[in-house]
This record gives structure tokens, sequence and C-alpha cells, in this order.
């Protein structure tokens, strides 16, 4: 665990929690490091949780699957990034989706139940942990709902203008950047990523915007009007 303690402290998790604390942090929240091989489960889906984990090495990958058995990837976990906290947060007493090594990985599991029960001690910085896992579980709920913003309209163009103009707004500016490549952004927006990159072309050729890569400029010329064929 140590050569990958420089990741664990970059964690929100344990943000205001010095190196001695985090020590003994880790003990009292049952920690426990596991590697994974490519291809395997961390996490399966029809399970319950109750641990949350965070992954010190490799890359990880959440699918859904149906009733059929037909698979589609949600999207991915990198390199010191958390999951199961919403999920064990809710109780939730069947996981909907599963979580599978792409490669392999490295992860550290912190059991729930240790992590919001106070020890004996009480220590200051429990709190903050327990603090800052909250602010942790609110984030995700509020990227939910930006997320279900854009989604949920009618078609790409829509679905694309609604994220962009979120992110203009956000930023203040009709020139931005934004923190996906185009297969990321597909994927978050769920659609096509070859339709996806029609429409964006459309867009441009109307003047409505330009794009050099993740960079984007949005013009006057609101394009909601316009439907792609698809």
């Amino acid at each position: 665990m140590e050569e990958f303690l420089y990741l664990i402290k970059k964690s929100p998790l344990f943000y205001g929690i010095n190196d001695d604390e985090l020590y003994t942090l880790l003990k009292c929240c049952g920690a426990e490091q596991v590697p994974y091989e490519d291809g395997e489960h961390i996490f399966r889906m029809g399970e319950s949780v109750n641990k949350v984990m965070i992954l010190l090495r490799g890359k990880a990958c959440v699918f859904q699957e149906n009733f059929w058995g037909r698979q589609e990837r949600i999207y991915h976990i990198k390199e010191g990034e958390i999951f199961g906290e919403s999920y064990s947060c809710a109780r939730t007493p069947i996981l909907p989706v599963s979580v599978v090594t792409e490669g392999a990985c490295e992860v550290l599991f912190l059991d729930y139940q240790r992590m919001i029960t106070f020890c004996s001690l009480a220590c200051d910085f429990h709190t903050r942990f327990i603090h800052n896992m909250l602010r942790l579980v609110s984030e995700q709920n509020v990227k939910l709902e930006n997320k279900l913003e854009h989604v949920c309209q009618k078609n790409t163009r829509e679905k694309l203008l609604s994220y962009l103009s979120k992110h203009a707004m956000a930023q203040g500016r009709r020139d931005f950047d934004i923190p996906h490549n185009r297969q990321e952004l597909a994927e978050y927006l769920c659609v096509d990523r070859s339709a996806m990159s029609n429409e964006l072309s459309k867009m441009r050729a109307e003047g409505i915007l330009d794009f050099q890569k993740n960079h984007f400029i949005l013009h006057d010329r609101y394009g909601g009007e316009q439907r792609e064929g698809a």
C-alpha cells in the first residue's frame, strides 16, 4: 500500500487529513488492497454493496446488462477514482451495474459501515472524512442531474447544445474547453459517435459553433430548431 499512498492522499475522500491521520483512518475503515487480472469482476451486477473502492492502478469499466444479456458500457473508472459510495450510502440491495477490469488492476476497498462509524476515540479527522464522503455523494447526485438534463433532450443536436450551453454558462464565456474527448462525449450523451461528429460538423457549417478538438466557440445563432435525420 505504501507505493500507492500518494494516490490515496489525492482522493477527495481524504481532503484535510494528514499522513499520520491517514494511516489510522485506513486501519479504522478496514482498508484492504486487492489485485485483479484483466477481465475480472470487481463488483458484479445483482450483488449488494457494502464497500467503497478506490482504483489504485489500471482501468476498470462499469457495465449494465439487460434482461437478454446484452451489455452496455456506461463509463470508465480511472486511477484514483472512487466507486460504490453512492450505492453503499443508499443501501442499494441489488447493484444495477457490474465493474470489470480492463488490464491488471490494484484496488483499495474500504468497509462502508466502518467508514461511517466512529471509533471510541471519536477522532476529529474521522468527522472530516465523513463530511468529505457526504460531499462526494452530493456532487455525484448533481452530476447525474446535469447528465439527465442533457440526455433527456429529443435528439443528438439538442443534447449537444444543452451540454455545450451548460459549459459556456458555467465558465461565463462563449469559448471554452470541455473535459471529454469525442468518444467520451458520445458515451456521456448516450449517442452514436459518428452521428454526433456529423451533427457537430453541420452546426459548424451553419455558423452555430466552431471547435478544435475539445475547445469550442459558441456563436449567437441558435440551432435548436434544426434536427438531424437520425
